[in-house]
């Protein structure tokens, strides 16, 4: 198995989850502008593709323990790691905030997974998750910090290349930055730049960038069930580094805008995370004549609200 982030294991992932994921579709949303729908990917976001990777490297490498997998999780992850497992076999158990969105508490348990709810920040669901572990024997996995997650992320950029030929850009948002690292990773080998969207309240990745080393971040943001993370991962602020890569931060104004705007323009509904990588682009505008693809990543979400 990969133990560390290079574009060798974006290609090994993609090799792993061929036929099990569902390719990206990239769509033509205004002048010089594409949507990729990763919100149609099994689970309802890009999680299934990292999730699908790491059960599918373990089981191959017959480390799958009989307590099967834990997983903390804001939702998403949660809800990839118990779509990924039901297809290995193994059990799942999935830690989560209390402020969990309803829905995704009950698309897990539609799963006939495990769920815990802890604490009000995905950290307190993290330290319970890996107590669970240590108790357990069961096989500790991760939203974004590990580089399994994010090779089969990264798996996501050759597909937007392979469908938009001449992709200058693509805008992604960011949490811990697994799917980040991962595209940015795989971006870098062919000279795609990469946006790192975030909201200005939960801005893991732009902290690390300024303190230069990762750092505790307070999270409070209406993105913040998707990009709450407290910390970005060691592999995302190393990939953020790069010169091709631009960080920029977004107001929970601008993703409220954003989210709506897909849903009233394009009949998209996504979660505010997702909407991050859009209003991005409404505060740093892409150079006339480029291509660019927004990474659309997630629909777990109430429309209720639209």
């Amino acid at each position: 198995m990969e133990t560390q982030l290079d574009y060798a294991a974006v290609r090994a992932a993609a090799d792993r989850i061929a036929g099990a994921v569902r390719p990206a579709a990239v769509v033509p949303a205004a002048e010089g502008l594409w949507f990729a729908l990763e919100y149609l990917q099994h689970t309802g976001s890009f999680k299934a593709r990292g999730a699908r990777n790491f059960l599918a490297a373990h089981g191959a490498a017959g480390t799958l323990p009989e307590a099967g997998v834990t997983i903390a999780s804001g939702g998403n992850a949660g809800l990839a790691c118990a779509w990924a497992a039901r297809a290995q076999g193994v059990r799942a158990t999935v830690f989560l905030p209390e402020t969990a969105p309803r829905v995704k508490v009950e698309r897990l348990r539609g799963y006939g997974t495990e769920v815990r709810l802890v604490g009000d920040r995905y950290a307190e669901a993290l330290a319970a998750s890996q107590e669970f572990a240590a108790a357990t024997g069961a096989l500790s996995s991760h939203a974004y910090d590990h580089p399994l997650i994010a090779a089969g992320a990264g798996t996501l950029l050759d597909e937007i290349r392979a469908a938009l030929p001449g992709l200058n850009a693509v805008v992604v948002a960011v949490g811990g930055g697994g799917l980040f690292a991962g595209v940015a990773t795989a971006a870098r080998e062919h000279g795609v730049r990469v946006i790192a969207a975030e909201p200005e309240n939960s801005r893991a990745l732009n902290a690390a960038l300024t303190a230069g080393h990762v750092v505790d971040v307070p999270v409070q943001s209406v993105a913040a069930d998707s990009l709450g993370a407290t910390r970005a991962s060691a592999d995302a602020l190393a990939a953020a580094r790069h010169p091709d890569v631009t960080s920029v931060l977004v107001p929970d104004a601008g993703i409220t805008a954003a989210r709506r705007a897909l849903w009233e323009e394009h009949r998209i509904v996504v979660e505010a995370g997702a909407a991050t990588a859009l209003a991005a682009l409404r505060v740093l505008p892409t150079p006339p004549g480029e291509r660019v693809a927004v990474v659309l990543c997630g629909a777990n979400t109430d429309p209720g609200d639209l």
